[in-house]
């Protein structure tokens, strides 16, 4: 089975530079940021049966992933 890999900089390669940006000058967006990245490796894992994990387990993982882009996204994009 292939894993499609959810990182931040490949969801929005045209962002990556502020992404870059935000993580080095704004500490509330480097913990959002570290907690997508440090989610998506778990889900990888459930994923990739590493950690065994109930499938609604795996998908409050997924939804919690999906609330972080958005909140990220949003800071990403603000003027």
């Amino acid at each position: 089975m292939t894993v499609e890999h959810h990182d931040l900089v490949h969801e929005l390669p045209e962002l990556k530079d502020r992404i870059h940006e935000l993580k080095m000058g704004n500490a509330h967006f480097r913990k959002l940021f570290d907690e997508y990245h440090h989610l998506t490796r778990t889900i990888e894992n459930m994923e990739n049966e590493v950690t065994p994990a109930a499938t609604s387990a795996e998908e409050t993982a997924k939804l919690r992933r999906v609330h972080l882009k958005d909140e990220l996204y949003k800071m990403l994009t603000a003027a």
